[in-house]
């Protein structure tokens, strides 16, 4: 599970459980890298507002396909097994397209993704690259350069934001030794928690 103690969901009581019932699967799951906060549920509240206002939050303007490669290839770089695997699998179901996946996973394991990227999405994904491996090292103009390509201001936050919040939870999960063995993969919270609901309840 972890190196540390966490409360499963059919023990938690109060708080902590009523988070658990929002955040479960349909299946009822909840995600290790959800049950690793349950000493602490502040935390656990932080990590879900992360989570849906980064990478999941409808102002977004990026598609959410490109989002999750962002995560896939931090969690790779960070070689974050847990994350890959889940983010992978959501990927796949969010596209719906096998050959797509493949061309895109293979892309993925590469040093710096190509096709089927986009000479855009290749520079952008330079960025992220260097902000994961390097963050001291990264330079104005590769944000000018992803300006450049046509991204906005905005979306180049967007880029940070989704790189940043993975490079977070790989360190959760690898720093607390969260295990994926047993667990269903993707079954992501994103489409049943209302963060407006989550945030201001």
């Amino acid at each position: 599970m972890s190196w540390i103690k966490t409360i499963p969901p059919e023990a938690a009581t109060d708080a902590l459980a009523e988070q658990y019932k929002r955040l479960a699967s349909g299946d009822g799951q909840v995600d290790r890298v959800l049950q690793i906060h349950s000493l602490r549920p502040h935390t656990l509240e932080a990590h879900m507002g992360l989570y849906k206002a980064s990478p999941h939050h409808p102002a977004n303007t990026l598609p959410e396909w490109l989002l999750e490669c962002i995560g896939i290839f931090v969690s790779r770089l960070n070689r974050c097994d847990y994350c890959d695997l889940h983010h992978s699998a959501g990927l796949a179901r969010l596209l719906k397209d096998e050959q797509r996946m493949h061309e895109l996973d293979q892309a993925l394991s590469e040093a710096l993704p190509g096709a089927p990227f986009s000479a855009a999405e290749q520079v952008m994904l330079e960025y992220v690259r260097q902000l994961t491996l390097d963050p001291a090292g990264v330079q104005r103009q590769q944000v000018e350069r992803m300006r450049e390509a046509g991204y906005s201001d905005g979306q180049i936050l967007e880029v940070n934001q989704a790189a940043a919040y993975f490079a977070y939870v790989n360190r959760c999960v690898l720093g607390l030794g969260v295990d994926i063995e047993g667990e269903a993969l993707g079954m992501s919270p994103a489409s049943s928690v209302d963060i407006n609901h989550w945030q201001h309840r």
